[in-house]
């Protein structure tokens, strides 16, 4: 793991909560505004220009496959240069995005009004803040990452109701007309005053730090993409499909809702402990560990068939969940160091944002191929393990020096 200079200036622990603060703010913010926004409108929206729901939806799954793909440059602009004018400008592009989007005219604007949407995300969204407080937190890191992951967790708290309300006193239209402006207003001065530490240097002193391009087509970084591909896959498609399993057990779309909203509550169980996992735990058996929890919790959702008893797995896929965001963060710091986390993660990044996309249809296909969504869930779990069994492959070659961040 990085290590923090203990030399820092006076003032710097403040900064580091100022910068901590700020980026819980904008990603509660750009999530709420370029993900869950769409949720929640995607009906009025289909109602409104007679685009089928499948279509709308894959606009908007378009989008987030662009975010995956234009995410690997900018991990390694990341690295080069910081956060902050970074963010600042898919702040101001995801304002513009949104603009599009209330105002596309026919489904090719629509589109590409969602396409501009994604490069937005991949600037936005949890790969740069991760990169951000990786290097900015040091030995610290996994602290400022769980508080991260924990208050942007209530990005569809705060805005899918926010985003009914509005929807439910103007159209869809100029819903995303007011959202855009709350964007603007909240994250282009937050990214731009609360990002302006000094991007802290990293060394090697008497160590070869292996070049990004070489790491990443290594075995152990190959393995690592497929593992939380698969995984990732299935975890989110549990999501999307949850509410269809239940009613096909003949459980009401109200009760489904309430066993998906306690499986968000899982999420935050699930990054609360991530600590001490860390400390009691290696880094390639947790991934095992946690990938092979979320395998078992998913065929589990399929095999059950009372309420209760899919209530408590749900929870138990939340834990899962919210543990693979953060082993997400730092796994490529506890392999390979921090120098290039940026380049890595985002490459690391791509195929479960793309995962994210597809997980929905993938699940949808999969449950009519197979007859039933109880069948595609049991078919989710064995895809999840496959990714556990690929995780024991994840191991460096050889153990990296951890590189030292200098504090300004």
């Amino acid at each position: 793991m990085t290590q923090a200079d203990p030399s820092a200036a006076p003032g710097a622990t403040h900064g580091l909560r100022w910068v901590l603060l700020t980026l819980c703010v904008t990603e509660i913010t750009s999530w709420g505004v370029l993900y869950y926004a769409f949720t929640v409108l995607s009906e009025q929206i289909s109602a409104d220009t007679g685009w089928s729901a499948p279509t709308a939806t894959a606009a908007f799954s378009a989008g987030l496959v662009t975010a995956a793909l234009v995410g690997i440059p900018v991990g390694r602009w990341l690295d080069r240069i910081g956060p902050r004018w970074i963010m600042t400008a898919g702040s101001i592009l995801g304002t513009l995005s949104v603009l599009a989007v209330g105002a596309a005219p026919n489904y090719g604007c629509f589109l590409a009004a969602w396409v501009l949407a994604g490069v937005a995300m991949s600037a936005t969204f949890y790969a740069p803040a991760f990169a951000a407080l990786t290097r900015f937190f040091g030995t610290d890191a996994v602290r400022a990452l769980t508080v991260l992951t924990l208050v942007a967790g209530f990005s569809s708290t705060v805005f899918a109701p926010l985003t009914a309300a509005l929807s439910a006193q103007m159209s869809w239209r100029h819903t995303y007309l007011v959202l855009a402006a709350v964007m603007a207003v909240i994250t282009i001065p937050a990214h731009v005053f609360g990002l302006r530490r000094p991007w802290p240097p990293v060394t090697t002193a008497h160590h070869h730090v292996e070049a990004p391009g070489r790491t990443a087509r290594s075995g152990p970084f190959l393995a690592l993409i497929a593992a939380f591909a698969l995984a990732g896959l299935a975890s989110y498609a549990v999501i999307a499909n949850m509410v269809p399993l239940m009613s096909q057990r003949g459980i009401s779309t109200g009760a489904a809702a309430v066993a998906l909203g306690l499986g968000g509550a899982g999420q935050v169980l699930g990054r609360l402990g991530y600590r001490t996992l860390v400390r009691r735990v290696g880094v390639v058996p947790r991934t095992v560990i946690v990938m092979a929890g979320v395998a078992v919790a998913t065929a589990l959702l399929g095999l059950f068939s009372a309420y209760a008893a899919l209530v408590a797995v749900a929870i138990g896929a939340g834990v899962m969940r919210g543990i693979m965001t953060l082993l997400q963060a730092t796994a490529v710091t506890e392999r390979w160091g921090s120098t290039h986390y940026g380049h890595l993660s985002g490459i690391l990044s791509a195929p479960i944002m793309i995962a994210t996309a597809v997980g929905p249809f993938v699940g949808a296909a999969l449950a009519s191929l197979l007859g039933s969504y109880a069948a595609m869930f049991v078919a989710l779990g064995a895809i999840a393990a496959a990714g556990a069994l690929v995780a024991v492959a994840t191991r460096p070659r050889a153990e990296t020096p951890a590189p030292i961040v200098g504090v300004s």
